[in-house]
């Protein structure tokens, strides 16, 4: 296997993910104001259905893509054990635990390096984990925009700018 061309740290990984979950604080606090019938309204256009359900998919992509690579398949989470914005924040802060533990005892060697990983289905594709490491942060931009489209139709749009990528 070829090692990859790009050269990852836990240090500058870890910065990514640190602004990206502090842009995922924020969506869960701006959906706060959501009320239960809100946060459960079904709004078929967007995939999973409702605020509640694409926010349980965010935090719990993160969590199985760590867990692949790391040897482990972690599936068996349920969107039901997560009914409420409160119990949303504290599996997000799991997750968060279970990443940036990860990446505290990666090497760059470890970070870089093509290897096969065990997927859904037994599939075993080449992946390099500081890539798999982006695709989750990237994964929570994809689906913030998702949440704030449900949210605007709902009459409670999200405020300007707090939800960007936080570059200061």
């Amino acid at each position: 296997m070829e090692k990859s061309s790009s050269m990852f740290s836990s240090q500058s990984l870890g910065e990514f993910h640190r602004r990206a979950h502090q842009n995922l604080r924020n969506l869960l606090d701006h959906c706060r104001q959501l009320n239960t019938e809100e946060l459960h309204r079904r709004l078929i256009e967007y995939g999973d259905p409702t605020v509640q359900l694409q926010l349980f998919h965010i935090i719990s992509a993160e969590k199985y893509w760590v867990g692949v690579i790391q040897g482990r398949m972690d599936v068996d989470d349920k969107e039901s054990d997560y009914p409420t914005v409160d119990s949303l924040e504290e599996y997000r802060q799991q997750v968060v635990e279970i990443a940036e533990n990860y990446l505290e005892g990666a090497s760059v060697e470890e970070l870089n390096a093509p290897r096969k990983m065990t997927t859904w289905g037994n599939k075993e594709p080449i992946l390099v984990p500081a890539h798999v490491i982006i695709r989750t942060q990237v994964h929570i931009y994809h689906h913030q925009g998702k949440v704030l489209a449900m949210c605007r139709l709902m009459g409670k749009p999200g405020p300007k700018g707090v939800m960007d990528y936080p570059i200061v």
